[in-house]
């Protein structure tokens, strides 16, 4: 373990070394980077927990939705099981069924639903679009820093006068270190939006067939709640 941190420290110290030793336009790329792995991390590690209380959630409420023989028994229950967006589902059609009174419609209750499950949609995906932009755009201002080492590193060999490694290393060593930190902002960003997608189609499915099930109770039962 002591090892391992000692190289840690090496490293860390190294990088700190190649990135002061660059040059303006470098360090501006590699801020503009900073900053979009770090928003994107934020947001990564925010998402997470979002979709992982509320597919906790959903999985408890599904099962007390499937044990309930009424819906007022829901309604009572449902707060606890808030981050789950079956909830929101759920109130949406107890909102349309007070509001038909006595004749419940299902196409009704069934528009409600879909809007319930839009909305809930839409806040799941919300911020998301900053992870698509980051994984598009990253590699591209790293590549902007890593053109920008190679011309560098052109104007050293122009002003040496000589192809040495003294001439050229100042311009290589920008050009590297650009590629890497857009590679490092990118890849998690990919990765964790394609992963998120995934999750808010799973919701999204889950949505569906809970509405469909309440859909079922409603015409078996009729209008309880009002």
């Amino acid at each position: 373990m002591l090892t391992i941190n000692l190289l840690a420290v090496a490293i860390g110290g190294e990088v700190v070394d190649m990135v002061s030793n660059t040059g303006l336009v470098a360090k501006t790329v590699l801020l503009i980077l900073l900053v979009l792995s770090l928003v994107s991390w934020a947001i990564i590690l925010q998402k997470y927990g979002l979709f992982k209380r509320a597919s906790q959630q959903s999985s408890r409420f599904i099962k007390v939705f499937r044990r309930a023989s009424r819906l007022q028994e829901l309604t009572a229950i449902a707060e606890q099981f808030r981050p789950s967006p079956l909830v929101a589902v759920l109130e949406g059609a107890i909102e349309e069924l007070k509001r038909c009174g006595n004749t419940p419609r299902t196409t009704n209750v069934q528009r409600a639903t879909q809007i319930a499950s839009s909305e809930e949609l839409s806040r799941l995906e919300n911020r998301l679009t900053w992870l698509a932009t980051t994984g598009s755009i990253a590699p591209f201002v790293g590549l902007f820093g890593t053109v920008w080492g190679i011309i560098d590193a052109f104007h050293g060999l122009g002003d040496a006068g000589a192809a040495t490694l003294r001439a050229v290393a100042p311009g290589i060593s920008e050009a590297l270190i650009t590629t890497a930190a857009g590679l490092f902002a990118a890849v998690p960003a990919v990765v964790a939006y394609n992963y998120f997608l995934q999750r808010i189609r799973e919701f999204a499915s889950r949505m569906d067939d809970f509405s469909l099930e309440l859909l079922n109770i409603i015409d078996r039962i009729g209008n309880e709640p009002r």
